[in-house]
């Protein structure tokens, strides 16, 4: 959809329009294959001279459809889905890094990402170096190696909350000739849009916000179109020399800075690895996205609410809300996030983890689950529950404290919120 329309007409109408006579919703195309009347039309589909569809493994117009919408909102040029998050940041680094290659990345991201990069890429032979979010930029720099290959963070890190340096970190990663990938699930393009900050590369786990009813598995992966990989093609051969695997074609000649990314992603790493996303869950998917800029600032609000509550009450040693003057990211909020960041409260109970188990048992309203970004409120303690085989000077050096509890408020009254806190943190002075 033309750039001239607004971000919130674009969640509405981008991505899909349907000619005269056509169905007003976007189409699910439930079908695996499609039919040619001759091998050599489908040939040219698969040596991508044309365009088209052969086998949803690859491409679904449903998801294409979706993709586009999500493009439209970031500012990118072109996009695809995957099965999940975790798969749109694996695709989106190993697209460009393979074994005996580098990746700088910020330590404050979400776990099962760390745990990507940190264990199972480096079983495929690629090193990571983890730095700081709040880092100078010297020790940035001094992080890079000639053999790097890509930089990679979070807008608003899960469940830390820290708030990355979008600006900082492009600087960086273009001085040393390697794009900028940007995890922005929390933060979604209704109050962030990394691309105009200088990120390159933008994912998204649309099992959050996006989808924002519990209904669909999702990711996505957007480029901005603006890294020329043809001038860094010695970094890059995967990009810039013939892909003999596919027909001997050179993606950033053929495909230019604004489809090479996203053609081979597809064409290579769809094709082998198959992490799709299902036409239905894209047709959910496109569902949540039509209302993605009014219930976001649904969500902050609710955020902002619980957070300026949860900072007054004695039985709370910290909260982590960049909304919060005082708050250590709340400057650089004021910067990126402008209007609001997101509705995830994380806050640390005095007692550890012992009085956040009465808490999170003492709640009515809030729903005790390992999700976050949902119409309905939930919370999580990681500490009896996803990270629970940790001791507490464990969690402490991982900067999630036995005590902390993630909260993502939902799209409810804020004051029902606000009084089922209260009471619950009342239970905690009676145990």
């Amino acid at each position: 959809m033309a750039e001239q329309y607004k971000l919130d007409t674009r969640c509405v109408q981008a991505g899909y329009t349907p000619g005269n006579g056509e169905p007003r919703q976007i189409p699910i195309v439930q079908s695996t294959t499609f039919k040619y009347a001759t091998g050599e039309e489908m040939g040219k589909l698969f040596d991508l001279e044309e365009a088209g569809y052969f086998y949803t493994r690859l491409q679904n117009p449903t998801n294409d459809y979706v993709a586009a919408k999500i493009a439209a909102l970031e500012g990118g040029t072109a996009a695809m889905l995957t099965s999940s998050g975790q798969a749109a940041n694996f695709f989106a680094l190993f697209n460009l890094a393979s074994c005996g290659d580098h990746i700088v990345a910020s330590s404050s991201i979400y776990g099962g990402t760390f745990n990507l990069i940190s264990v199972t890429m480096a079983r495929m032979g690629i090193e990571v170096t983890f730095v700081s979010p709040d880092c100078t930029d010297e020790e940035l720099d001094a992080a890079f190696r000639p053999n790097t290959k890509a930089l990679f963070g979070e807008t608003i890190a899960n469940p830390a909350l820290t708030v990355l340096d979008i600006e900082q970190f492009a600087r960086a990663a273009h001085a040393h000739g390697v794009p900028f990938i940007i995890d922005n699930t929390f933060a979604t393009p209704v109050n962030c849009r990394p691309i105009e900050w200088g990120a390159d590369i933008v994912t998204h786990s649309t099992t959050k916000y996006m989808d924002g009813h519990g209904a669909a598995v999702g990711g996505a992966i957007v480029d901005s179109g603006r890294f020329d990989w043809m001038a860094h093609a010695d970094k890059f051969p995967g990009l810039c020399t013939p892909d003999e695997s596919y027909h001997g074609v050179t993606y950033a000649e053929k495909f230019g800075m604004g489809g090479a990314f996203i053609t081979k992603c597809t064409a290579q790493l769809m094709r082998d690895f198959g992490a799709i996303q299902s036409p239905q869950h894209a047709f959910y998917l496109n569902l949540g996205l039509e209302s993605l800029h009014v219930r976001m600032k649904r969500h902050c609000e609710n955020g902002q609410a619980v957070a300026e509550f949860l900072r007054d009450r004695p039985e709370v040693e910290r909260v982590h809300y960049c909304g919060l003057p005082g708050d250590p990211y709340h400057a650089r909020a004021l910067k990126y996030l402008p209007n609001g960041s997101c509705g995830v409260v994380s806050f640390e109970l005095k007692g550890g983890r012992a009085t956040a188990e009465v808490f999170m048992n003492a709640l009515r309203l809030a729903a005790i689950e390992t999700h976050v970004a949902d119409a309905r409120t939930c919370c999580l303690n990681p500490a009896s529950t996803t990270h629970r085989q940790m001791t507490d000077e464990q969690l402490q050096a991982a900067g999630v404290p036995a005590g902390l509890v993630r909260m993502s408020c939902g799209l409810e009254d804020p004051g029902d919120l606000v009084e089922d806190i209260r009471q619950a943190l009342e239970k905690t002075g009676e145990a």
